[in-house]
């Protein structure tokens, strides 16, 4: 292994390493535009120029190896000369749109001008060459040619990635400029990771812009639950509102990516139907109940139903439900000797691909299998249509979106109780007895194991709405009522039980998980 000196501090790395790579090994900033991991190196922004000894020239610290004995300096004279020289090229055309630009607050231009460069311009600025601004693109991406530096980054995820090739560099000299090839439109499943790899304004999304400026949002990290690949994502978010996705690194998953639907899943997630109180129905309607009424009411007649002999309660549980609230049904199941089945429906047309997304529009159906719950629903339907089901409880499901809608909603007719546990409202719940409002994945902890058997964490980055509660908590409040159980306190602790009966889990708890989740051991 060479061993590489880096201002003064000494590395061993293996063979093949740029010194860029070894530098961020050493936390040394190495400033680059360019350079990406998911991509191929281009090397043609230059402002990873560095000084290595011995040799004549700066060398882009992207695209040189090491080599054993090297030594490397990033804050000699010679290399900060090339750093502001970089800098003041890149700033001759670019246009004064600081204030009003989306990329304010996470502009590399910004931050390495503040920290490499802090020179005044000798460029007047009439002389600035104009170019288009605000071209609409694709259905998520808004193109401004003057604030791009022509790092080719979009270019290469377009060719090497998603291999569609929409944009090009067009022109010559200081006419050069990011466009459309022509009959293109930016609109592939993936189109949106351009907004995230420009390191300027250049690329913005059209669904966010101008929504906020990005030094007000928090960051919380989690997974992706619109599929069952599981893309690990960062949720930006402020006074409990969400305002964007964006992939967060995992080579095990999703690299660095994430699809556009997954992005687009933000909105559903915060619509206008959500449940927000709970509900009991009376002679006339649903009225709103509290959480003590609703649960004690559903544990009464559960327990009662149960007295009818195994069978009498059925679950029918989604592949929506994070593992803990699974692994909570079936230990309430298990109390009333109920019927158990799971279901993991997605809608027969769903677009999947070879990359990352999945035709299974649930996130955890990977966990469903690991609790032994096939896709059984068909059985227990007939066990409700045959009148032997007298107490029936839908968690994040709805079942008349599911097979023949007629049939279901004539069987949904003949349950004497029918509970639903859900976000949001949804046709189900106008045969229900009760209904209790849950939260959504992004509202509290838990988590998913995916199509390759991954157990991954997600966590809240915003409050429920109203008087809905995270899953977990609602489900061992009502396991306590029927058993007589002690509450389980955290997320945690209802995985740590989990763990110690379900295999797959063995082993595993949320620390193990971390932060790029651990593979279960079926997978």
């Amino acid at each position: 292994m060479p061993t590489v000196e880096i201002d003064g501090r000494k590395i061993d790395v293996e063979d093949g390493l740029t010194i860029l790579q070894a530098a961020e090994r050493l936390d040394i900033e190495v400033p680059h535009y360019c350079y990406h991991p998911g991509l191929s190196i281009a090397g043609n922004c230059r402002m990873c120029l560095v000084e290595i000894e011995k040799m004549p020239k700066l060398q882009i610290a992207c695209n040189t190896r090491v080599t054993d004995g090297m030594v490397v300096h990033t804050t000699s004279e010679k290399t900060k000369v090339a750093q502001k020289a970089v800098l003041e090229f890149l700033l001759i055309n670019h246009p004064i749109d600081c204030p009003v630009c989306d990329q304010a607050g996470e502009c590399k231009l910004q931050e390495y001008y503040m920290d490499y460069d802090r020179q005044r311009s000798r460029f007047p600025l009439p002389e600035k060459v104009h170019k288009k601004k605000a071209i609409p693109i694709g259905p998520l991406v808004m193109l401004d040619q003057e604030r791009c530096i022509l790092c080719a980054r979009c270019t290469r995820f377009l060719d090497e990635v998603t291999k569609t090739s929409e944009l090009a560099i067009h022109e010559r000299g200081d006419h050069c400029e990011i466009d459309l090839a022509p009959g293109k439109s930016l609109d592939n499943p993936y189109s949106a990771n351009v907004v995230d790899i420009c390191p300027v304004g250049a690329l913005t999304n059209r669904d966010f812009r101008f929504q906020a400026r990005v030094w007000y949002l928090e960051r919380t990290p989690t997974v992706c639950g619109a599929c069952a690949t599981g893309c690990n994502i960062e949720a930006y978010h402020r006074r409990g509102q969400l305002y964007r996705f964006q992939p967060r690194a995992n080579p095990d998953v999703n690299q660095y990516w994430m699809c556009d639907a997954g992005r687009q899943s933000i909105h559903a997630l915060q619509g206008e139907g959500r449940l927000t109180h709970p509900l009991l129905r009376g002679h006339d309607g649903f009225a709103r109940a509290t959480w003590s009424a609703a649960l004690g009411a559903v544990a009464g007649r559960l327990a009662d139903a149960a007295k009818r002999g195994p069978g009498a309660v059925a679950v029918v549980v989604s592949a929506r439900a994070p593992n803990e609230e699974v692994f909570l049904l079936r230990e309430i199941a298990s109390h009333m000797k109920a019927q158990v089945a799971g279901i993991s429906w997605s809608p027969a047309d769903a677009f999947a691909d070879d990359f990352l997304i999945k035709a299974d529009k649930n996130p955890n159906s990977g966990g469903l299998r690991a609790h032994g719950l096939a896709d059984d629903a068909d059985a227990l339907l007939a066990a409700v249509t045959a009148g032997t089901v007298q107490a029936l409880v839908l968690h994040r499901t709805d079942l008349t979106a599911w097979r023949d809608a007629a049939a279901v909603r004539a069987a949904l007719e003949k349950v004497p109780y029918l509970v639903v546990l859900d976000t949001d409202q949804r046709e189900v719940a106008q045969f229900a007895d009760v209904v209790l409002p849950l939260a959504s994945y992004l509202e509290g902890d838990g988590t998913f194991t995916n199509a390759a058997g991954r157990v991954q964490r997600f966590r809240p980055a915003v409050p429920p709405p109203g008087d809905a509660r995270v899953g977990w908590l609602v489900l061992t409040e009502l396991e306590g009522r029927i058993a007589g159980t002690a509450f389980a306190e955290t997320a945690a602790a209802v995985f740590a039980r989990a763990a110690a009966s379900v295999p797959a889990f063995a082993g595993l708890g949320y620390d193990a998980v971390g932060e790029h989740g651990r593979p279960s051991a079926s997978a």
